[in-house]
């Protein structure tokens, strides 16, 4: 595509991508996979040749169109380009880059902006389900400055707060696709959940380690990557992915004791590098493993009273507090988190 396709790179949460309107690339596939592929400069371990950072964190897309759906603004498509093999892939959302769809679709004029603050109802094509980001406009135009801080990102900017509904079963069909707080798979204790995210979260001292390393150290430990690997694969046909040796999910969640006051710690690969942090839905789906009875989490987990609880989940470099409205049975029926995003270039991407 040599005259180029119309691009905003903006940062959404703890990521950085591609933020695209569908009409924009092309309709087939297959085309705009291998677009976005020589966008990324993928595969290639540096993507030297395209503009992506060298990370699965920053090598993301989102493809925003207007939506035709009662109650929803716009309809958002997640691609995860993975860096070292030539695959883009639709199999998760993502809600660091959800922060950034609210502004992309006021800002490109597909949500007209009011003046105050705008709520902006996104239907997430990935998973089927709805998310509600509320977005400072001020005079109608989107500001990305702001006093809200996020771990993993420097400095602050505007708050992004994002609502969740109907969540759990996202891509496994139910919460817990096996109806087990408890599988085990590989001699580990685990528990498959997707309360938004497919993810499969076991105690980090069960496979060897504290909970605590850093991410260099994770990314570093080779026998431990290939063991959790072995369990993802198993787990796949369980949670009715299929086989996942290729996909991106499940994430795997390390879990321990929380250190600094919150209510787990979490080390997250996504799925065979550590992640910088941890993503949204899968603070969202370790945070509600942690209420069910009996889970490795519930286990290690620090857990407030009340039907309205906010979970700070200990990553990396800080936490993220997930706050979960449960029903009398205990069930979490909602859950939102603080999230920021910021513009970072508006033009025109070459391929």
């Amino acid at each position: 595509m040599s005259d180029g396709v119309r691009c905003m790179w903006m940062r959404g949460g703890t990521s950085k991508g591609g933020y695209f309107l569908k009409d924009d690339l092309p309709a087939d596939i297959a085309e705009r996979d291998a677009f976005l592929l020589r966008v990324m400069g993928s595969p290639d371990p540096n993507q030297i040749d395209g503009m992506g950072g060298a990370d699965p964190l920053t090598s993301k897309v989102a493809v925003v169109s207007k939506s035709a759906r009662e109650g929803i603004d716009v309809d958002y498509l997640f691609l995860q380009v993975f860096v070292d093999q030539a695959i883009v892939s639709d199999a998760q959302n993502c809600g660091n880059i959800l922060a950034g769809i609210g502004p992309f679709a006021i800002e490109r004029g597909v949500v007209k902006g009011q003046d105050g603050e705008t709520r902006v109802a996104i239907f997430m094509e990935n998973t089927g389900q709805a998310a509600i980001a509320t977005v400072n406009t001020p005079g109608g135009v989107p500001v990305y400055a702001g006093g809200a801080r996020i771990d993993g990102v420097p400095g602050t900017a505007a708050p992004i707060p994002l609502e969740f509904r109907d969540t759990a079963g996202s891509s496994c069909g139910a919460l817990l696709p096996t109806g087990n707080a408890v599988d085990v798979i590989e001699g580990v204790a685990c528990t498959l959940i997707d309360n938004g995210m497919p993810c499969i979260v076991f105690k980090a001292e069960d496979v060897g380690m504290t909970g605590y390393e850093d991410r260099d150290t994770l990314d570093g430990a080779t026998e431990l990557k290939a063991r959790i690997e072995a369990i993802r694969l198993a787990a796949g046909p369980l949670m009715n992915l299929g086989d996942v040796e290729e996909k991106s999910v499940p994430k795997m969640m390390l879990v321990a004791p929380p250190r600094n006051g919150g209510a787990v710690t979490v080390r997250s690969f996504i799925p065979h590098r550590a992640h910088a942090t941890i993503g949204v839905l899968g603070a969202v789906s370790v945070a509600t493993a942690c209420l069910i009875p009996g889970s490795p989490a519930a286990e290690v987990a620090e857990i407030p009273e009340g039907a309205r609880k906010t979970l700070s989940v200990e990553h990396p470099t800080g936490e993220m507090s997930c706050v979960l409205e449960t029903d009398d049975s205990g069930a979490v029926v909602s859950a939102a988190l603080l999230r920021t995003a910021r513009k970072l270039m508006d033009g025109v991407v070459f391929a």
